[in-house]
Protein backbone atom coordinates (compact mmCIF):
# COMPACT_ATOMS: atom_id res chain seq x y z
CA UNK A 1 0.00 0.00 0.00
CA UNK A 2 1.26 3.45 -0.91
CA UNK A 3 -0.37 6.48 0.70
CA UNK A 4 -0.59 9.74 -1.28
CA UNK A 5 2.09 12.37 -0.65
CA UNK A 6 -0.54 15.08 -0.15
CA UNK A 7 -2.26 13.27 2.73
CA UNK A 8 -3.31 15.50 5.63
CA UNK A 9 -2.94 14.59 9.30
CA UNK A 10 -6.29 14.63 11.12
CA UNK A 11 -5.19 13.40 14.54
CA UNK A 12 -1.98 12.33 16.23
CA UNK A 13 -1.76 9.92 19.16
CA UNK A 14 1.19 8.33 20.95
CA UNK A 15 1.20 5.27 18.68
CA UNK A 16 -0.57 6.38 15.49
CA UNK A 17 -1.43 9.18 13.09
CA UNK A 18 -4.75 9.40 11.24
CA UNK A 19 -4.54 10.83 7.71
CA UNK A 20 -7.13 12.20 5.30
CA UNK A 21 -6.23 10.68 1.94
CA UNK A 22 -9.05 12.16 -0.12
CA UNK A 23 -11.70 9.47 -0.48
CA UNK A 24 -10.16 7.35 2.26
CA UNK A 25 -8.83 7.67 5.80
CA UNK A 26 -5.59 5.92 6.80
CA UNK A 27 -4.73 5.07 10.38
CA UNK A 28 -0.93 4.69 10.37
CA UNK A 29 0.66 2.96 13.37
CA UNK A 30 4.24 3.27 14.59
CA UNK A 31 6.57 0.34 15.16
CA UNK A 32 5.62 -0.08 18.83
CA UNK A 33 2.11 -1.27 17.95
CA UNK A 34 1.91 -5.09 17.72
CA UNK A 35 0.61 -6.42 14.43
CA UNK A 36 -1.90 -8.57 16.32
CA UNK A 37 -3.51 -5.45 17.82
CA UNK A 38 -3.86 -3.89 14.36
CA UNK A 39 -5.44 -7.00 12.85
CA UNK A 40 -7.77 -7.25 15.86
CA UNK A 41 -8.90 -3.64 15.40
CA UNK A 42 -9.71 -4.35 11.76
CA UNK A 43 -11.67 -7.43 12.83
CA UNK A 44 -13.57 -5.39 15.42
CA UNK A 45 -14.51 -2.85 12.76
CA UNK A 46 -15.82 -5.47 10.36
CA UNK A 47 -17.67 -7.35 13.11
CA UNK A 48 -19.34 -4.13 14.28
CA UNK A 49 -20.40 -3.47 10.69
CA UNK A 50 -21.77 -7.01 10.35
CA UNK A 51 -23.68 -6.52 13.62
CA UNK A 52 -25.55 -3.62 12.00
CA UNK A 53 -23.63 -0.61 13.33
CA UNK A 54 -23.00 2.41 11.10
CA UNK A 55 -19.18 2.44 10.88
CA UNK A 56 -16.59 3.61 8.33
CA UNK A 57 -16.41 1.07 5.51
CA UNK A 58 -13.35 -1.15 5.88
CA UNK A 59 -11.08 -1.33 2.81
CA UNK A 60 -7.87 -3.10 3.80
CA UNK A 61 -4.99 -3.65 6.20
CA UNK A 62 -1.52 -3.26 4.76
CA UNK A 63 1.84 -1.60 5.12
CA UNK A 64 3.17 1.73 3.96
CA UNK A 65 6.90 1.19 4.24
CA UNK A 66 7.49 -0.24 7.71
CA UNK A 67 4.23 1.03 9.18
CA UNK A 68 1.01 -0.93 9.45
CA UNK A 69 -2.07 0.86 8.08
CA UNK A 70 -5.83 0.39 8.41
CA UNK A 71 -7.60 1.98 5.45
CA UNK A 72 -11.29 2.90 5.52
CA UNK A 73 -13.66 4.85 3.31
CA UNK A 74 -13.86 8.51 4.35
CA UNK A 75 -17.04 9.58 6.15
CA UNK A 76 -17.92 13.19 5.41
CA UNK A 77 -19.11 15.27 8.34
CA UNK A 78 -18.10 16.75 11.67
CA UNK A 79 -17.49 14.95 14.92
CA UNK A 80 -19.75 15.52 17.90
CA UNK A 81 -16.69 17.00 19.60
CA UNK A 82 -16.35 19.62 16.85
CA UNK A 83 -20.07 20.45 17.05
CA UNK A 84 -19.89 20.82 20.85
CA UNK A 85 -16.96 23.20 20.47
CA UNK A 86 -18.70 25.24 17.75
CA UNK A 87 -22.09 25.50 19.48
CA UNK A 88 -21.58 24.97 23.23
CA UNK A 89 -25.16 26.03 23.93
CA UNK A 90 -26.29 22.78 22.28
CA UNK A 91 -23.95 20.55 24.30
CA UNK A 92 -26.79 18.89 26.21
CA UNK A 93 -28.56 18.07 22.94
CA UNK A 94 -25.38 16.55 21.50
CA UNK A 95 -24.79 14.64 24.73
CA UNK A 96 -28.27 13.15 24.38
CA UNK A 97 -27.44 12.05 20.84
CA UNK A 98 -24.21 10.46 22.06
CA UNK A 99 -26.00 8.49 24.77
CA UNK A 100 -28.91 7.38 22.56
CA UNK A 101 -26.37 6.13 20.01
CA UNK A 102 -24.35 4.34 22.69
CA UNK A 103 -27.47 2.58 23.99
CA UNK A 104 -28.32 1.62 20.42
CA UNK A 105 -24.85 0.07 20.00
CA UNK A 106 -25.37 -1.85 23.25
CA UNK A 107 -28.57 -3.33 21.82
CA UNK A 108 -26.53 -5.20 19.19
CA UNK A 109 -24.66 -8.48 19.57
CA UNK A 110 -21.33 -9.58 18.10
CA UNK A 111 -20.53 -13.10 19.41
CA UNK A 112 -17.03 -13.18 17.88
CA UNK A 113 -15.83 -10.05 19.72
CA UNK A 114 -13.39 -10.52 22.60
CA UNK A 115 -15.05 -10.93 25.98
CA UNK A 116 -14.88 -7.81 28.10
CA UNK A 117 -14.11 -9.58 31.39
CA UNK A 118 -11.28 -11.57 29.81
CA UNK A 119 -9.76 -8.40 28.40
CA UNK A 120 -9.93 -6.52 31.69
CA UNK A 121 -8.47 -9.47 33.58
CA UNK A 122 -5.48 -9.52 31.22
CA UNK A 123 -4.99 -5.77 31.53
CA UNK A 124 -5.14 -5.83 35.33
CA UNK A 125 -2.51 -8.57 35.27
CA UNK A 126 -0.37 -6.42 32.95
CA UNK A 127 -0.42 -3.62 35.54
CA UNK A 128 1.51 -5.74 38.06
CA UNK A 129 4.36 -3.20 38.24
CA UNK A 130 1.88 -0.42 39.15
CA UNK A 131 -0.83 -2.11 41.24
CA UNK A 132 0.19 -4.31 44.17
CA UNK A 133 -0.85 -7.94 44.43
CA UNK A 134 -3.54 -7.38 47.07
CA UNK A 135 -5.21 -4.66 45.00
CA UNK A 136 -5.06 -6.77 41.84
CA UNK A 137 -6.74 -9.63 43.70
CA UNK A 138 -9.53 -7.35 44.93
CA UNK A 139 -9.99 -5.91 41.44
CA UNK A 140 -10.20 -9.36 39.88
CA UNK A 141 -12.72 -10.48 42.52
CA UNK A 142 -14.82 -7.37 41.82
CA UNK A 143 -14.59 -8.00 38.08
CA UNK A 144 -15.63 -11.64 38.50
CA UNK A 145 -18.67 -10.58 40.52
CA UNK A 146 -19.98 -8.05 37.99
CA UNK A 147 -23.07 -9.07 35.97
CA UNK A 148 -22.33 -11.05 32.80
CA UNK A 149 -23.75 -9.39 29.68
CA UNK A 150 -23.09 -9.86 25.97
CA UNK A 151 -23.77 -6.32 24.72
CA UNK A 152 -21.61 -4.86 21.98
CA UNK A 153 -19.37 -2.34 23.78
CA UNK A 154 -17.23 0.20 21.95
CA UNK A 155 -14.64 0.83 24.66
CA UNK A 156 -13.92 4.47 23.77
CA UNK A 157 -17.34 6.03 23.15
CA UNK A 158 -16.37 9.71 23.26
CA UNK A 159 -17.65 12.66 21.15
CA UNK A 160 -14.52 12.72 18.95
CA UNK A 161 -15.30 9.17 17.76
CA UNK A 162 -18.79 10.03 16.47
CA UNK A 163 -19.13 11.62 13.01
CA UNK A 164 -22.33 13.50 12.20
CA UNK A 165 -23.11 13.54 8.48
CA UNK A 166 -24.86 16.45 6.80
CA UNK A 167 -28.12 14.46 6.82
CA UNK A 168 -27.84 14.00 10.61
CA UNK A 169 -26.96 10.31 10.59
CA UNK A 170 -24.24 9.20 12.99
CA UNK A 171 -21.20 7.04 12.27
CA UNK A 172 -19.12 5.36 15.01
CA UNK A 173 -15.33 5.32 14.48
CA UNK A 174 -12.30 3.74 16.18
CA UNK A 175 -13.19 0.19 17.24
CA UNK A 176 -9.76 -0.69 18.67
CA UNK A 177 -11.10 -1.40 22.17
CA UNK A 178 -14.42 -3.07 21.35
CA UNK A 179 -15.64 -6.10 23.29
CA UNK A 180 -18.84 -7.93 24.13
CA UNK A 181 -19.83 -7.37 27.73
CA UNK A 182 -21.51 -5.01 30.17
CA UNK A 183 -22.77 -1.61 29.04
CA UNK A 184 -22.12 -0.20 32.50
CA UNK A 185 -18.40 -0.72 31.95
CA UNK A 186 -18.63 1.09 28.61
CA UNK A 187 -20.31 4.01 30.38
CA UNK A 188 -17.61 4.02 33.07
CA UNK A 189 -14.89 4.23 30.40
CA UNK A 190 -16.55 7.19 28.69
CA UNK A 191 -16.97 8.95 32.03
CA UNK A 192 -13.31 8.33 32.88
CA UNK A 193 -12.07 9.57 29.49
CA UNK A 194 -14.10 12.78 29.82
CA UNK A 195 -12.62 13.31 33.28
CA UNK A 196 -9.10 12.70 31.96
CA UNK A 197 -9.80 15.32 29.28
CA UNK A 198 -10.57 17.86 32.01
CA UNK A 199 -14.31 17.93 31.25
CA UNK A 200 -15.58 17.25 34.76
CA UNK A 201 -18.97 18.93 34.32
CA UNK A 202 -19.60 17.17 31.02
CA UNK A 203 -18.57 13.84 32.57
CA UNK A 204 -21.05 14.23 35.43
CA UNK A 205 -23.86 15.25 33.06
CA UNK A 206 -23.06 12.29 30.83
CA UNK A 207 -23.13 9.81 33.72
CA UNK A 208 -26.42 11.14 35.08
CA UNK A 209 -28.10 11.20 31.66
CA UNK A 210 -26.81 7.75 30.67
CA UNK A 211 -28.15 6.17 33.86
CA UNK A 212 -31.53 7.90 33.48
CA UNK A 213 -31.95 6.67 29.90
CA UNK A 214 -30.60 3.20 30.56
CA UNK A 215 -32.68 2.83 33.72
CA UNK A 216 -29.78 1.92 36.01
CA UNK A 217 -28.32 3.57 39.10
CA UNK A 218 -25.20 5.73 39.14
CA UNK A 219 -23.83 3.34 41.79
CA UNK A 220 -24.10 0.48 39.31
CA UNK A 221 -21.79 2.24 36.85
CA UNK A 222 -19.50 3.45 39.63
CA UNK A 223 -18.91 -0.18 40.55
CA UNK A 224 -16.91 -0.47 37.32
CA UNK A 225 -14.75 2.63 37.90
CA UNK A 226 -11.87 0.97 39.73
CA UNK A 227 -11.76 -1.83 37.14
CA UNK A 228 -11.61 0.44 34.09
CA UNK A 229 -9.12 2.76 35.81
CA UNK A 230 -6.81 -0.22 36.40
CA UNK A 231 -7.18 -1.20 32.75
CA UNK A 232 -6.23 2.33 31.66
CA UNK A 233 -3.11 2.17 33.86
CA UNK A 234 -2.04 -0.91 31.91
CA UNK A 235 -2.04 1.23 28.73
CA UNK A 236 0.88 3.25 30.10
CA UNK A 237 -0.93 6.57 30.54
CA UNK A 238 1.96 8.43 32.18
CA UNK A 239 0.35 11.87 32.36
CA UNK A 240 -2.78 10.55 34.10
CA UNK A 241 -0.97 8.01 36.30
CA UNK A 242 -1.76 9.60 39.68
CA UNK A 243 -5.42 10.24 38.91
CA UNK A 244 -5.97 6.69 37.63
CA UNK A 245 -4.19 5.21 40.62
CA UNK A 246 -6.48 7.15 42.95
CA UNK A 247 -9.47 5.64 41.12
CA UNK A 248 -8.18 2.09 41.53
CA UNK A 249 -8.89 1.95 45.27
CA UNK A 250 -11.55 -0.71 45.60
CA UNK A 251 -14.56 0.60 47.50
CA UNK A 252 -18.20 -0.39 47.72
CA UNK A 253 -20.61 2.27 46.45
CA UNK A 254 -23.72 2.55 48.53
Amino acid sequence: MKLPKDKKALATRHNKVVFDCGDTVAKVFNATKPASDIVNEALNLTRAQEAGIDVPQFIEVGKDGNNWVILTKKVEGKTLRELMNETPEKTEEYLGQLIDLELSVHSHRAPLMNRQKDKYARMIADAADIIDEAQRYELLMRLDGMPNHTKLCHGDFVPSNIIVREDGTLCVCDWAHATQGNGGADCAITYLHLQLNGENELAESYLRMYCERQGCSVNYVQGWMSIVAAAELARGRVAEHDYLLSMVDVVDYV
